[in-house]
């Protein structure tokens, strides 16, 4: 038996997920351990088969009843000494010693050793414990003690296989490392990566707090549709699919901010949804083309509104999930405690950049600018779609600490109330972190009239090649006409918010099955 754990232990992991290196040697060595890794399979099949046949079928158990975790075992051990308790994980470990042994058990929580003696458990229960293998899902019954090296342990007065693993875990020194692997097999992952586990473990607490935060506002968590006739709220290409009931061409939603629109025309006066939306676009450490976005909505305020909302959230959030006000992401210190800087997109180009748009006169100029800096653009584009490219090519970088980007082009903005002395410019802002966009809002344009004719220049835009531009929604257009209250409205990445909270590099480490080419059979 302790020759097969060893076996198991040189070959497993990713031998039998992984990949492995090229060439005629490197092909005889595949060869060799995945003739041994089928030999582990096939034992593993065949303990199976043993206890089914002695009528120890272990996936004929329907439920096991657990009093305690590994961690609050080691966090009142004072109370729980010499008490018993039944505890329910993954075994991770086991050492074979004659008539005793050891082993671990991991549960969400974390580990706990468990000792295992033939003569407390009984020598037919013993013997079926020595043929178990590593990735068994067991039951242990037992009473909390310290072992002579200190370790809290639990002595086993009964142990229950629950589940059979009928596959091999990655040899423990090594881990899982391939990241492909690790987001094709999320469930390995979390098996073996005690911070993937936490990872998302904090990212529900994230989500609640946002909950509770929003709670105390007295905001109300809505559902709004996915399948849509008309996609909109931002700039972003739709996936499409038909509905075969209706016969009809429908799209994904991209956004969820024209429903809830609608609900505020409607009086619910503060609305929120936490939801997927999806966006028809690339992959990258930053973009997913399913993700989760929150949207919410306040009628009788504006986006200074959404800024101090979205300050006091962000704080709040990092004191209630990491305990502090500020955030380590990749060795840069983020502090949320200080007010967030507030500039507009025009002074942030000037600062950075050093032009200022306030100072150009036509889109000519604008587009002259551009070639100077090397700035691509599209004939349609003009001023405003210009002093955003200059913005996302200087200045989004620099924007580290939080900072409030105020006061947008009113051409890359066509939901968005104009600024009263200076038409050219909307009420808007997007909150940066990290050089990150982390939310978008805007005082909300309820003015029936200018909305559709800014709905009529989104729908010139698509014809005329922008894949992205927005189409005229009759039907929300309605709804404004109906009369919706003066509003503020902000639209936060949730995945990104997770990311800068548990200092993730990447999207895909907080989607926990993000989107990945599908692998030919």
């Amino acid at each position: 038996m302790a020759e097969q754990q060893n076996m198991e232990q040189q070959n497993a992991g990713q031998q039998n997920i992984g990949k492995q290196g090229a060439g005629q040697q490197g092909a005889q060595q595949k060869n060799a351990q995945n003739k041994n890794v089928n030999q582990l399979l096939q034992i593993r099949r065949d303990k199976l088969k043993e206890l089914q046949e002695n009528g120890k079928d272990p996936f004929a158990i329907t439920k096991y009843d657990v009093t305690h975790h590994s961690t609050e075992i080691k966090e009142n051990y004072e109370e729980l000494e010499e008490k018993e308790v039944t505890v329910a994980g993954r075994m991770m470990f086991k050492r074979v010693m004659g008539k005793a042994s050891f082993c671990n058990i991991q549960d969400i929580k974390g580990r706990i050793q468990i000792y295992v003696a033939r003569d407390s458990i009984g020598e037919e229960s013993y013997k079926d414990f020595k043929k178990s293998d590593v990735g068994d899902i067991l039951g242990i019954k037992g009473t909390v003690f310290t072992t002579k090296t200190g370790e809290i342990s639990i002595h086993a007065t009964e142990v229950t296989l629950l589940t059979k693993s009928l596959q091999i875990l990655p040899e423990k020194y090594h881990g899982l490392t391939d990241t492909d692997v690790r987001y094709r097999q999320r469930y390995v992952d979390l098996i073996m990566n005690e911070e993937v586990r936490d990872t998302f473990i904090k990212r529900s607490k994230i989500i609640k707090e946002i909950r509770n935060f929003l709670d105390e506002r007295n905001f109300i968590e809505v559902e709004t549709p996915m399948l849509v006739s008309n996609p909109g709220g931002a700039a972003a290409r739709p996936f499409e699919t038909h509905y075969n009931a209706l016969n009809e061409d429908v799209k994904l939603r991209i956004s969820l901010e024209l429903y809830l629109k609608r609900l505020i025309v409607g009086g619910l006066e503060r609305v929120y949804e936490i939801g997927r939306v999806f966006r028809n676009e690339g992959v990258d450490t930053r973009h997913n083309p399913e993700f989760t976005l929150m949207e919410l909505y306040q009628a009788y305020t504006d986006y200074y509104g959404m800024m101090e909302l979205t300050e006091s959230m962000f704080r709040y959030l990092a004191e209630k999930v990491n305990g502090t006000t500020v955030v380590k992401y990749n060795g840069l210190e983020i502090d949320f405690g200080k007010p967030f800087e507030r500039i507009t997109m025009t002074e942030c180009v000037k600062k950075y950049a050093g032009i200022d748009f306030d100072e150009v006169k036509s889109d000519e100029e604008a587009k002259q600018l551009a070639k100077e800096h090397h700035i691509e653009y599209e004939e349609r584009h003009n001023k405003g779609h210009i002093l955003n490219l200059f913005f996302e090519e200087y200045c989004e970088k620099e924007l580290v600490q939080p900072t409030f980007v105020m006061d947008h082009p009113i051409a890359i903005s066509p939901l968005t109330k104009k600024k009263p002395d200076n038409p050219e410019k909307v009420e808007r802002f997007e909150l940066f972190i990290n050089g990150w966009e982390m939310c978008n809002a805007y005082s909300e344009l309820n003015d029936p009239i200018d909305q559709r004719e800014r709905f009529a220049l989104q729908d010139a835009a698509a014809e005329a090649g922008d894949e992205e531009a927005e189409h005229t929604d009759e039907d929300f257009l309605n709804a404004l006409e109906i009369g919706m209250p003066p509003t503020g409205g902000i639209g936060y990445g949730i995945d990104r918010l997770v990311m800068l909270l548990t200092d993730s590099p990447a999207i895909r480490d907080v989607l926990l099955f993000p989107t990945m080419k599908s692998v030919k059979e």
